[in-house]
């Protein structure tokens, strides 16, 4: 018997415009599978699922192969998720416009070129391979706005210092007017569109990623009018600027990413002004122990990072890192802590992180759901264990 609120598969399917056997293969396929099988083996489908669907059918028009589209969409039909889902997929829907007038503008100048010269000019047909090569670009930088979404996400919603991460880095900052900044691994640019009313008119301020993606997305989030800001892909630890080029430096939470930490500092050390400063973030080995303890719980394979990043740079040995190329480096604590009182922002960012978590939790996603929300139970408490260095140049 259908219970209130529930679709049939073929009510779903028709409401949809898809057919039933679309909506069969998708279950059989673990991409979208009904909220409630019946005792008879009735599959049963909600509202809910309408939002998975549509993210499920325009991945697919956009080129991604099933497989991609699985991992893509585990957990979104929570409300947060999915707004943040929608934003991601608006910007992925601009990438993927940008690149097709780059690809038709190409093929007319290769024709062109070829009407008007008789011959094949290979440089030519070499950048309309690299154009239309772009695809895995594409999903890699779905997936990491995606989980950097997630990562903020969780943050924003429930963490309790009032003051915000973003808005208590930049005031370590200490910016001022005329000013040269540079940020090296800016992703989105949060930092920036965060803090923007506050940033004298008289500084200029470069940011830098290696994910042309992340550049775009932080074009797009401060405008393009804005003359204070440049952009520009780079590796930080071959920075293509003169020695003494800015005040400051920053890098929230890179360091611990850098293959060579040590070269990455020696071109930060290089690129900074005399009295200039380096400002980077990093955590500690409490940080968000709570969420590994989580998922040991569930299943003991289970690990969210393959490396402990704080190993490499954290809390406990970033000041004898550094202490190696600025004779001047002192440690601020953010005091915060989360309380998170629902199971799918958590979730989301379990299945952002750098893991193995996506071998097993998606196959077991209901039975997650559940294990996560009996263990939240009226919110569990989760410690945050993170700050910045200052270094400052002699």
């Amino acid at each position: 018997m259908k219970k209130p609120g529930y679709y049939s598969s073929g009510e779903f399917a028709r409401m949809a415009g898809v057919t039933l056997r679309t909506i069969r293969y998708y279950d059989k396929q673990n991409i979208l599978k009904p909220s409630l099988v019946s005792e008879a083996g009735a599959r049963f489908y909600t509202d809910e699922d309408f939002a998975r669907l549509q993210q499920i059918l325009l991945l697919k028009y956009l080129g991604f192969s099933l497989d991609d589209v699985r991992e893509m969409t585990v957990a979104d039909s929570d409300y947060h998720f999915m707004l943040d889902s929608l934003k991601i997929q608006l910007k992925l829907v601009q990438d993927r416009i940008e690149q097709m007038q780059l690809v038709e503008q190409a093929i007319k100048d290769t024709t062109e070129s070829i009407q008007e010269e008789h011959t094949v000019d290979w440089s030519r047909m070499l950048d309309l391979i690299h154009l239309t090569g772009m695809e895995q670009s594409l999903k890699n930088q779905y997936q990491n706005a995606s989980n950097i979404s997630s990562r903020i996400s969780l943050h924003s919603l429930y963490a309790q210092n009032p003051k915000g991460w973003f808005p208590w880095i930049y005031e370590q900052c200490q910016i001022c007017s005329g000013m040269k900044v540079l940020e090296v691994g800016c992703g989105d640019g949060t930092l920036w569109v965060q803090n923007k009313k506050l940033i004298p008119e008289s500084v200029e301020i470069t940011l830098s990623d290696v994910s042309e993606g992340m550049l775009r997305d932080a074009r797009r989030a401060l405008g393009l009018g804005d003359i204070r800001f440049h952009f520009r892909v780079l590796n930080c630890q071959q920075i293509p600027y003169p020695e003494q080029s800015f005040d400051l430096v920053m890098a929230n939470h890179v360091l611990f990413y850098c293959e060579d930490i040590g070269k990455a500092l020696n071109e930060i050390y290089r690129v900074l002004k005399p009295e200039g400063w380096l400002v980077c973030s990093t955590y500690g080995s409490d940080h968000m122990k709570e969420v590994s303890e989580l998922v040991h719980g569930f299943d003991e394979h289970i690990v969210l990072s393959a490396d402990k990043l704080y190993e490499r740079f954290g809390r406990e040995n970033g000041a004898e890192i550094l202490a190696d190329y600025f004779p001047e480096v002192e440690w601020k604590t953010y005091e915060d802590f989360l309380v998170v009182p629902e199971p799918e922002p958590l979730i989301s960012y379990i299945l952002s992180c750098h893991g193995n978590q996506g071998q097993y939790i998606p196959e077991r996603y209901r039975e997650f759901f559940n294990y996560v929300k009996k263990r939240i139970g009226r919110g569990m408490k989760i410690t945050k264990d993170a700050g910045v260095f200052i270094g400052k140049k002699s």
